[in-house]
């Protein structure tokens, strides 16, 4: 009982970062319907960010949020607007092929910057987990943890509660009668990139102490991304929580009653059994 419960601490602790690198996807596929192969890398960066801000200037990876969060929105918008404003016009194959090709050019340039040799990033806290109940809880997992559900809470505050969140809610929804209604569809989307970028940064940070970094360390970072937001439905920020929680606890529990080197193939399983028997996702709207 005690396995089987510290199994499902682990889970919800590390499919909470999960949900925020499926969030950050899914805002970004609500408002301009694309699909961003290079997601994962920019939480790549993140964690990278985390780990040479510890490095080389002794910050705290959690305090160097403060840092690399802006950073990260600012670069998303340049992207978008350098990179990807004049491409999405020409459909979303074409999106699909592009951020492709960015992202094996930011995980060469990484490969390039830092070498491939895997990274860790050893914190003096880390060295005894805590032990509520009995359970055992790394505290940089339990840190992330109640950071990512801090920075989830701001999201929801931001797209419930302010202007611009209401305007890329209703872009979301109906890009063309957004326009009509005098929002400015352009600016959205470039800000929208810039809050998923930042989404996936932030969650690259959290990562970055629980996680071995490699440079395309993306590529198994954007395969549970596609695990995330087909089990949660794409496009369902609530669904991406879902299914990140879902996706961690799946992974959490084969990896114990299975075993550790099929737990991510057991993720995969379930996203091939979602995908045939229910394609608009577990939370999602549509037949089963």
């Amino acid at each position: 009982m005690e396995t089987f419960v510290q199994s499902l601490v682990s889970g919800v602790l590390t499919g909470s970062l999960y949900a925020m690198i499926g969030v950050g996807l899914t805002v970004v596929f609500g408002v301009m319907r694309i699909i961003n192969l290079a997601h994962g890398d920019l939480v790549m960066l993140g964690m990278y960010g985390a780990f040479w801000s510890h490095v080389l200037w002794r910050i705290d990876p959690f305090v160097s949020l403060l840092l690399w969060v802006p950073l990260m929105f600012l670069g998303g918008m340049l992207i978008y607007r350098f990179l990807l404003r004049s491409i999405i016009p020409g459909g979303e194959l074409n999106t699909l092929l592009y951020t492709a090709g960015l992202s094996l050019l930011i995980a060469n340039l990484a490969l390039f910057s830092w070498t491939g040799d895997y990274r860790t990033i050893k914190l003096p806290y880390a060295i005894t987990p805590l032990r509520p109940f009995g359970i055992a809880v790394p505290i940089p997992l339990a840190l992330a943890f109640v950071l990512a559900a801090a920075i989830t809470l701001a999201l929801y505050l931001f797209l419930a509660r302010t202007d611009l969140g209401r305007a890329i809610r209703a872009t979301s929804q109906n890009a063309e009668a957004a326009a009509l209604m005098g929002i400015d569809v352009g600016r959205v989307a470039m800000v929208t990139f810039g809050l998923g970028s930042a989404l996936a940064g932030a969650a690259g940070v959290l990562l970055g102490p629980s996680l071995y970094l490699y440079p395309t360390v993306g590529e198994i970072l954007i395969a549970k991304c596609f695990v995330i937001v087909v089990l949660g439905g794409l496009g369902s920020v609530a669904g991406a929580i879902a299914g990140g929680i879902l996706l961690g606890l799946v992974e959490s529990l084969g990896a114990v009653y299975v075993s550790v080197a099929y737990k991510d193939t057991i993720g995969f399983v379930i996203f091939l059994l979602v995908l045939l028997f229910r394609p608009s996702g577990l939370f999602g709207v549509g037949k089963s």
